[in-house]
């Protein structure tokens, strides 16, 4: 790994020094996170790394190598799978999505029942297209979301389950049989929704989800380190897992050495399923930024990165409109979506440092990512600990970032 002179790209080194401090003292000494790596980037030279905390219980210290679950942070790369399909012609934003799902021909809106009574439903509005799915505005939800008798149908089927009875024909089969929260397009709904893209993704190419993102995404890339199990070989490498316990602190949720992660999932997960490496995830956001090439390798065409990367909400509304999720990895005010990206359409409403245009994403164990397309910069963080609202550390360390910026 070559690391820049941060002063060769315009940044402050005693400035991105103290972010180290700060997450040493604030968030690792204090036993709040498990560890914190850190990687900033700018015109692709990378030009600050950390590495805090250790990557096992009395284990060595995190490192270029290690292993970290990205969660939510998989869905840019199943949008952007499913617009390499877009500009091959073999499905389109706008297609409606019981084209390639029929499960979902005739769906309808909640409109009663539930809990032990058969569900009552209206029909849509509209019917719900591949760009609902892309933004979350598909009428779908999350089984987490604990806020409605929809969601506790998912948790009652546990269609969730990435080791359960499902399969990925079978999960959306089994969304099919039960109501939508709110016809499509009129909310924003943080869902499975890029779940039901993998799918489509699937269903369309004629490849296993995983083959495809291995033989279209990540050789191409050279992302060798990310994949949705670990291989025998790595698994030294993956990280320890934890959750956040009201009135406990910090439990083990996952152990890398014998992690879930580490064999095949029968519900392979284009919503939250990857595990990878922050220099992997870093060629990613390189490849978004250079306008879908890393390297001699094209993934897809600059005009379809300026796409998803526009705000995609209807009506240019934002997520402190349109949002009706208790959860998201997302903070609302100044926030539009996307073709699979949140993006920033409001930096004063933010109220962080930031630029017009710039995208990101995060995962439930506190990962998070942002591209700055107009200072030509990125970041990737990586740690291990859910939920992600836990702790405001993606906003603090977006303000430390651009401060860093002369």
């Amino acid at each position: 790994m070559k690391i820049a002179k941060p002063e060769s790209q315009g940044f402050d080194a005693s400035r991105l020094a103290r972010i180290d401090a700060f997450l040493q003292d604030r968030y690792v000494d204090s036993g709040k996170l498990p560890n914190a790596q850190l990687l900033v980037g700018r015109n692709g030279e990378i030009v600050h790394f950390a590495n805090l905390g250790a990557a096992r219980e009395g284990g060595k210290t995190i490192d270029e190598s290690s292993l970290f679950r990205i969660a939510s942070m998989t869905k840019p790369v199943t949008s952007i799978a499913f617009m390499m399909l877009v500009e091959e012609g073999k499905v389109a934003v706008d297609t409606p999505v019981h084209h390639v799902i029929p499960e979902f021909k005739g769906l309808g809106v909640y409109n009663g029942g539930g809990a032990g009574v058969p569900f009552q439903t209206k029909p849509t509005g509209e019917p719900m297209r591949m760009v609902d799915l892309l933004r979350h505005t598909s009428g779908l939800t999350y089984s987490f979301q604990n806020r409605s008798n929809v969601d506790a149908a998912y948790r009652e089927g546990k269609i969730e389950n990435w080791h359960g009875n499902l399969d990925l024909d079978q999960f959306v089969a089994a969304l099919g049989q039960i109501p939508l929260e709110f016809s499509p397009g009129e909310a924003w709904n943080y869902s499975v929704s890029t779940d039901v893209l993998g799918a489509v993704v699937q269903r369309v190419s004629g490849l296993p989800l995983a083959e495809f993102f291995r033989t279209r995404i990540f050789a191409p890339l050279k992302m060798d380190d990310t994949f949705f199990d670990v291989p025998a070989d790595k698994i030294d490498r993956l990280t320890d897992c934890y959750t956040f316990v009201p009135g406990k602190g910090r439990v083990m949720y996952d152990r890398g050495a014998e992690s879930a992660w580490s064999r095949a999932p029968r519900l392979v997960s284009g919503g939250g399923g990857l595990v990878s490496t922050s220099l992997d995830y870093h060629r990613f956001c390189r490849m978004c930024l250079n306008g879908g090439e890393l390297d001699g390798a094209r993934i897809v065409g600059r005009k379809t990165i300026e796409l998803m990367t526009q705000n995609h909400l209807p009506g240019g509304s934002d997520l402190s409109r349109m949002s009706k999720s208790l959860f998201s990895e997302a903070a609302n005010a100044g926030t539009g979506f996307g073709l699979g990206f949140a993006v920033n359409i409001d930096v004063a409403r933010s109220m962080i440092p930031g630029s017009v245009g710039e995208y990101y994403w995060g995962g439930m164990f506190s990962t998070a990512f942002f591209i700055d397309p107009v200072e030509r910069l990125t970041m990737v963080f990586m740690t291990q600990m859910s939920p992600s609202n836990v702790y405001p550390i993606r906003r603090e360390l977006k303000t430390m970032i651009y401060s860093a910026l002369t």
